[in-house]
């Protein structure tokens, strides 16, 4: 299972980085103009999904500090994992964890920087999932503020979906 985490990761860094360098065409001016309706921009859209990933990643790395005994993964998680998805997937807005929200979110910030605050993040999670103890990978790690514990695989389908959701915002803000 961890050769299958560790391609799904690669896989979601490829469409990270593909969005990066299609928004290289846009100025920052442009990135950082928010859409008439008064919702995010394009930059804080992406800063959003920065911080989701590192607020998991620190959660990942106090849990794993304690040494916790994880449990299984099961029916219930797989069932909450798919919640998520369809929620995610489902044309109803959600409001954003404060902590992820929009008080959170940079006014104005350059592609540059948050190509490289970006790049930093996915190279956590790479560095983390090759370093990983093989028996972690069906373990309950990781912990979504709505959906509550789930694996590393569903973890990163969660990434992907969020993603997935969140470029069409970012495509339609610019």
């Amino acid at each position: 299972m961890k050769p299958s985490i560790i391609a799904r990761n690669k896989r979601y860094t490829h469409q990270v980085q593909t969005l990066l360098q299609d928004l290289g065409a846009y100025t920052d001016d442009k990135l950082n103009q928010k859409p008439a309706d008064g919702g995010w921009s394009a930059i804080q859209i992406m800063h959003h999904l920065i911080l989701s990933e590192e607020y998991s990643m620190n959660y990942i790395r106090k849990k794993m500090g304690f040494g916790s005994d994880f449990a299984p993964n099961n029916w219930s998680a797989r069932f909450r994992s798919f919640l998520l998805w369809a929620s995610l997937t489902s044309p109803i807005k959600f409001k954003s964890p404060p902590a992820i929200g929009r008080e959170n979110l940079p006014e104005f910030a350059t592609l540059a920087e948050t190509q490289l605050r970006w790049e930093q993040a996915r190279k956590a999670w790479e560095d983390f999932f090759e370093q990983m103890p093989a028996e972690l990978s069906e373990k309950l790690v990781y912990k979504h503020p709505r959906a509550g514990k789930i694996t590393f695989m569903q973890m990163l389908w969660f990434f992907e979906t969020h993603f997935q959701r969140h470029r069409k915002q970012i495509y339609r803000s610019i």
